[in-house]
Protein backbone atom coordinates (compact mmCIF):
# COMPACT_ATOMS: atom_id res chain seq x y z
CA UNK A 1 0.00 0.00 0.00
CA UNK A 2 1.24 3.35 -0.68
CA UNK A 3 2.40 5.84 2.01
CA UNK A 4 0.20 8.96 2.61
CA UNK A 5 3.08 10.99 2.48
CA UNK A 6 4.46 10.01 -0.71
CA UNK A 7 0.49 10.04 -2.57
CA UNK A 8 0.73 13.49 -1.65
CA UNK A 9 4.23 14.22 -3.00
CA UNK A 10 2.98 12.40 -6.22
CA UNK A 11 -0.02 14.39 -6.35
CA UNK A 12 1.68 17.76 -5.99
CA UNK A 13 3.95 16.33 -8.45
CA UNK A 14 1.31 16.13 -11.24
CA UNK A 15 -0.45 19.66 -10.36
CA UNK A 16 3.21 21.57 -10.69
CA UNK A 17 3.48 19.20 -14.01
CA UNK A 18 -0.10 20.57 -15.12
CA UNK A 19 0.34 24.12 -14.44
CA UNK A 20 3.11 24.41 -16.87
CA UNK A 21 1.52 22.20 -19.80
CA UNK A 22 -1.91 24.76 -19.10
CA UNK A 23 0.36 27.92 -20.09
CA UNK A 24 2.49 25.66 -22.83
CA UNK A 25 1.22 27.19 -25.75
CA UNK A 26 3.48 25.89 -27.79
CA UNK A 27 1.18 22.05 -27.70
CA UNK A 28 -1.11 23.30 -30.11
CA UNK A 29 1.06 25.23 -32.65
CA UNK A 30 1.40 22.14 -35.06
CA UNK A 31 -2.36 22.03 -35.23
CA UNK A 32 -3.72 25.31 -37.31
CA UNK A 33 -6.95 24.63 -38.40
CA UNK A 34 -7.75 28.24 -39.34
CA UNK A 35 -10.78 28.72 -41.33
CA UNK A 36 -12.80 25.03 -40.30
CA UNK A 37 -15.59 24.71 -37.98
CA UNK A 38 -16.91 22.37 -35.11
CA UNK A 39 -20.02 21.89 -33.11
CA UNK A 40 -19.68 20.54 -29.83
CA UNK A 41 -22.57 19.01 -28.22
CA UNK A 42 -23.14 20.16 -24.31
CA UNK A 43 -20.66 22.40 -24.53
CA UNK A 44 -21.36 24.58 -21.60
CA UNK A 45 -19.42 22.53 -18.89
CA UNK A 46 -17.15 19.64 -18.49
CA UNK A 47 -15.72 17.97 -20.90
CA UNK A 48 -17.15 19.52 -24.02
CA UNK A 49 -16.28 23.15 -22.72
CA UNK A 50 -12.42 22.40 -22.39
CA UNK A 51 -12.94 20.51 -25.91
CA UNK A 52 -14.20 23.62 -27.47
CA UNK A 53 -11.91 26.07 -26.39
CA UNK A 54 -8.71 24.23 -27.43
CA UNK A 55 -10.88 23.63 -30.64
CA UNK A 56 -10.30 27.81 -31.01
CA UNK A 57 -7.00 28.05 -29.51
CA UNK A 58 -6.32 24.99 -32.58
CA UNK A 59 -8.19 27.48 -35.12
CA UNK A 60 -12.16 25.87 -35.05
CA UNK A 61 -14.83 28.82 -35.05
CA UNK A 62 -16.59 26.47 -32.46
CA UNK A 63 -20.61 26.16 -31.99
CA UNK A 64 -21.63 24.81 -28.66
CA UNK A 65 -25.04 23.51 -27.69
CA UNK A 66 -26.43 23.35 -24.31
CA UNK A 67 -29.80 22.63 -23.15
CA UNK A 68 -30.41 25.06 -19.90
CA UNK A 69 -27.11 26.54 -18.91
CA UNK A 70 -26.99 29.31 -20.97
CA UNK A 71 -25.08 31.43 -19.12
CA UNK A 72 -22.48 29.14 -18.92
CA UNK A 73 -22.68 28.69 -22.49
CA UNK A 74 -22.53 32.08 -22.77
CA UNK A 75 -18.89 31.68 -21.04
CA UNK A 76 -17.53 29.48 -23.28
CA UNK A 77 -18.02 31.54 -26.38
CA UNK A 78 -16.47 34.63 -24.68
CA UNK A 79 -13.63 32.42 -24.48
CA UNK A 80 -13.64 31.20 -27.97
CA UNK A 81 -14.21 34.69 -28.83
CA UNK A 82 -10.96 35.60 -26.56
CA UNK A 83 -9.14 32.87 -28.90
CA UNK A 84 -9.41 35.30 -31.94
CA UNK A 85 -12.32 32.87 -33.26
CA UNK A 86 -15.79 32.95 -33.68
CA UNK A 87 -18.14 30.93 -31.63
CA UNK A 88 -21.96 30.50 -31.12
CA UNK A 89 -23.96 28.60 -28.82
CA UNK A 90 -27.78 27.19 -29.58
CA UNK A 91 -30.33 25.91 -27.47
CA UNK A 92 -31.05 22.00 -28.00
CA UNK A 93 -32.75 19.29 -26.76
CA UNK A 94 -30.52 16.86 -28.09
CA UNK A 95 -32.95 13.67 -27.74
CA UNK A 96 -35.73 15.75 -30.18
CA UNK A 97 -34.11 14.75 -33.91
CA UNK A 98 -35.66 18.07 -35.00
CA UNK A 99 -34.08 20.00 -32.19
CA UNK A 100 -29.91 18.00 -33.72
CA UNK A 101 -31.18 18.84 -37.33
CA UNK A 102 -31.65 22.62 -36.53
CA UNK A 103 -28.28 23.11 -34.58
CA UNK A 104 -26.51 21.65 -37.22
CA UNK A 105 -27.96 23.72 -39.65
CA UNK A 106 -27.38 26.68 -37.48
CA UNK A 107 -23.95 25.93 -37.23
CA UNK A 108 -23.40 25.76 -40.79
CA UNK A 109 -25.60 29.05 -41.49
CA UNK A 110 -23.20 30.71 -38.82
CA UNK A 111 -19.55 29.72 -40.23
CA UNK A 112 -20.49 28.73 -43.82
CA UNK A 113 -19.14 25.31 -43.14
CA UNK A 114 -19.02 22.15 -40.74
CA UNK A 115 -15.76 20.58 -40.64
CA UNK A 116 -16.02 18.55 -37.36
CA UNK A 117 -18.79 17.19 -35.33
CA UNK A 118 -17.84 16.11 -31.51
CA UNK A 119 -20.79 13.99 -30.05
CA UNK A 120 -20.05 14.92 -26.17
CA UNK A 121 -23.07 15.14 -24.33
CA UNK A 122 -24.21 12.79 -22.15
CA UNK A 123 -25.95 11.29 -18.55
CA UNK A 124 -24.34 9.44 -15.79
CA UNK A 125 -27.79 8.35 -13.21
CA UNK A 126 -25.91 9.36 -10.12
CA UNK A 127 -27.32 6.50 -7.52
CA UNK A 128 -26.19 2.69 -7.89
CA UNK A 129 -28.74 0.72 -8.89
CA UNK A 130 -29.45 -3.03 -9.33
CA UNK A 131 -31.23 -4.01 -12.64
CA UNK A 132 -34.06 -5.59 -11.09
CA UNK A 133 -35.01 -2.49 -9.41
CA UNK A 134 -34.17 0.06 -12.13
CA UNK A 135 -37.36 1.20 -13.48
CA UNK A 136 -37.97 1.77 -17.25
CA UNK A 137 -37.69 5.66 -17.24
CA UNK A 138 -34.33 5.76 -16.18
CA UNK A 139 -33.49 3.08 -18.77
CA UNK A 140 -35.24 4.83 -21.37
CA UNK A 141 -33.76 8.38 -20.36
CA UNK A 142 -30.10 7.06 -20.27
CA UNK A 143 -30.57 5.76 -23.76
CA UNK A 144 -32.45 8.44 -25.32
CA UNK A 145 -29.95 11.15 -24.02
CA UNK A 146 -26.30 8.67 -24.73
CA UNK A 147 -27.44 6.86 -27.89
CA UNK A 148 -30.47 8.46 -29.43
CA UNK A 149 -29.17 11.61 -29.54
CA UNK A 150 -26.21 10.97 -30.64
CA UNK A 151 -27.54 8.93 -33.71
CA UNK A 152 -29.96 11.79 -34.66
CA UNK A 153 -26.37 14.85 -34.53
CA UNK A 154 -24.08 12.37 -36.07
CA UNK A 155 -26.71 11.06 -38.99
CA UNK A 156 -27.28 15.15 -39.58
CA UNK A 157 -23.90 16.14 -39.10
CA UNK A 158 -22.30 13.49 -41.96
CA UNK A 159 -25.18 14.93 -44.23
CA UNK A 160 -23.32 18.53 -44.93
CA UNK A 161 -19.82 17.33 -43.32
CA UNK A 162 -16.63 18.77 -45.85
CA UNK A 163 -14.87 16.33 -47.25
CA UNK A 164 -11.80 15.67 -44.76
CA UNK A 165 -14.45 15.97 -42.01
CA UNK A 166 -14.23 14.72 -38.52
CA UNK A 167 -16.30 12.89 -36.14
CA UNK A 168 -15.60 12.47 -32.39
CA UNK A 169 -17.62 10.40 -30.10
CA UNK A 170 -17.14 10.29 -26.51
CA UNK A 171 -17.93 6.96 -24.88
CA UNK A 172 -16.57 5.89 -21.76
CA UNK A 173 -14.50 2.99 -19.89
CA UNK A 174 -18.19 2.00 -18.44
CA UNK A 175 -18.80 0.55 -22.16
CA UNK A 176 -15.79 -1.54 -22.39
CA UNK A 177 -15.94 -3.66 -19.23
CA UNK A 178 -18.89 -3.06 -17.69
CA UNK A 179 -20.43 -0.98 -14.53
CA UNK A 180 -22.03 -3.14 -11.84
CA UNK A 181 -25.28 -0.84 -10.78
CA UNK A 182 -25.36 1.40 -13.80
CA UNK A 183 -25.91 -0.93 -16.28
CA UNK A 184 -28.00 1.49 -18.28
CA UNK A 185 -24.81 3.53 -18.70
CA UNK A 186 -22.76 0.85 -19.99
CA UNK A 187 -25.02 -0.52 -22.48
CA UNK A 188 -24.85 3.12 -23.71
CA UNK A 189 -21.69 3.74 -24.11
CA UNK A 190 -20.70 0.07 -25.22
CA UNK A 191 -23.73 1.18 -27.76
CA UNK A 192 -21.52 3.83 -28.69
CA UNK A 193 -18.29 2.19 -29.64
CA UNK A 194 -19.79 -0.32 -31.66
CA UNK A 195 -21.51 2.71 -33.11
CA UNK A 196 -18.58 4.10 -33.99
CA UNK A 197 -16.47 0.71 -35.42
CA UNK A 198 -20.03 0.57 -37.99
CA UNK A 199 -20.16 4.24 -39.31
CA UNK A 200 -16.28 4.24 -39.55
CA UNK A 201 -16.37 1.99 -42.51
CA UNK A 202 -19.62 3.62 -44.19
CA UNK A 203 -18.15 7.20 -43.28
CA UNK A 204 -15.15 6.61 -45.39
CA UNK A 205 -12.72 7.88 -47.22
CA UNK A 206 -14.36 10.96 -46.82
CA UNK A 207 -14.76 11.32 -43.14
CA UNK A 208 -13.00 9.47 -40.03
CA UNK A 209 -15.00 8.33 -36.82
CA UNK A 210 -13.32 7.81 -33.60
CA UNK A 211 -14.21 7.49 -30.11
CA UNK A 212 -12.52 8.65 -26.52
CA UNK A 213 -13.63 6.40 -24.11
CA UNK A 214 -12.93 8.47 -20.42
CA UNK A 215 -12.46 6.87 -16.59
CA UNK A 216 -12.97 9.15 -14.47
CA UNK A 217 -12.70 12.86 -15.28
CA UNK A 218 -12.52 16.06 -12.67
CA UNK A 219 -16.45 17.33 -13.83
CA UNK A 220 -19.61 18.24 -12.10
CA UNK A 221 -20.95 15.13 -13.51
CA UNK A 222 -19.00 12.79 -10.81
CA UNK A 223 -19.22 14.86 -7.57
CA UNK A 224 -21.25 12.96 -5.83
CA UNK A 225 -18.93 10.10 -5.78
CA UNK A 226 -15.56 11.91 -5.04
CA UNK A 227 -17.50 13.06 -1.92
CA UNK A 228 -18.69 10.09 -0.49
CA UNK A 229 -17.64 9.38 3.05
CA UNK A 230 -16.93 12.62 3.88
CA UNK A 231 -14.79 13.46 0.31
CA UNK A 232 -13.04 10.16 0.54
CA UNK A 233 -14.67 8.94 -2.41
CA UNK A 234 -12.27 10.42 -4.32
CA UNK A 235 -9.33 9.22 -2.85
CA UNK A 236 -10.65 6.11 -2.82
CA UNK A 237 -11.20 6.15 -7.13
CA UNK A 238 -7.40 7.66 -7.40
CA UNK A 239 -5.86 4.71 -5.73
CA UNK A 240 -7.22 2.56 -8.93
CA UNK A 241 -5.70 4.56 -11.37
CA UNK A 242 -1.99 3.89 -11.98
CA UNK A 243 -1.01 7.47 -12.53
CA UNK A 244 -2.30 8.78 -9.35
CA UNK A 245 -4.88 11.54 -9.95
CA UNK A 246 -8.50 11.71 -11.74
CA UNK A 247 -8.35 13.31 -14.84
CA UNK A 248 -8.84 16.84 -16.22
CA UNK A 249 -11.50 17.81 -18.44
CA UNK A 250 -8.60 19.19 -20.57
CA UNK A 251 -6.80 15.79 -20.57
CA UNK A 252 -9.67 14.10 -22.01
CA UNK A 253 -9.94 17.50 -24.71
CA UNK A 254 -6.07 17.18 -25.92
CA UNK A 255 -6.87 13.76 -27.39
CA UNK A 256 -10.19 15.06 -29.02
CA UNK A 257 -8.23 17.77 -30.65
CA UNK A 258 -5.57 15.05 -32.22
CA UNK A 259 -8.26 12.65 -33.97
CA UNK A 260 -10.16 16.24 -35.27
CA UNK A 261 -6.54 17.23 -36.60
CA UNK A 262 -4.42 15.85 -39.57
CA UNK A 263 -1.95 14.01 -37.17
CA UNK A 264 -4.82 11.57 -37.00
CA UNK A 265 -5.72 11.49 -40.79
CA UNK A 266 -5.18 7.95 -41.11
CA UNK A 267 -6.57 6.53 -38.12
CA UNK A 268 -10.87 5.81 -37.92
CA UNK A 269 -12.95 3.28 -36.31
CA UNK A 270 -10.60 3.87 -33.29
CA UNK A 271 -11.31 3.84 -29.50
CA UNK A 272 -8.49 6.17 -27.62
CA UNK A 273 -8.64 5.28 -24.09
CA UNK A 274 -8.25 8.50 -21.46
CA UNK A 275 -7.92 6.81 -18.05
CA UNK A 276 -4.60 7.08 -16.14
CA UNK A 277 -4.11 3.28 -16.85
CA UNK A 278 -7.22 2.14 -14.82
CA UNK A 279 -8.33 -0.19 -17.67
CA UNK A 280 -6.18 -1.41 -20.23
CA UNK A 281 -7.59 -2.84 -23.55
CA UNK A 282 -6.68 -3.10 -26.83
Amino acid sequence: MELPLLRRFRRRRFEERDEREKTDEHVVTLIDLRGQAALVTGGSRGIGAATAILLARAGFDVAITYRSREAAAQSVVRRIEAEGRRGAHLPCELTRREDCELVVRRAVETFGRLDVFVANAGVWPVDDVSLPDMSDEQWRHTLRVNLDAVFYGTRAALRVLEPGGRIVIVSSTAGQRGEAFHADYAASKGALIAFVKSLAVEAAPDVTVNCVAPGWVDTEMAEAPYARDGGKGRDEIERTIPLGRVAAAEDVAGPILFLCSPLARHVTGEVVNVNGGSVLCG
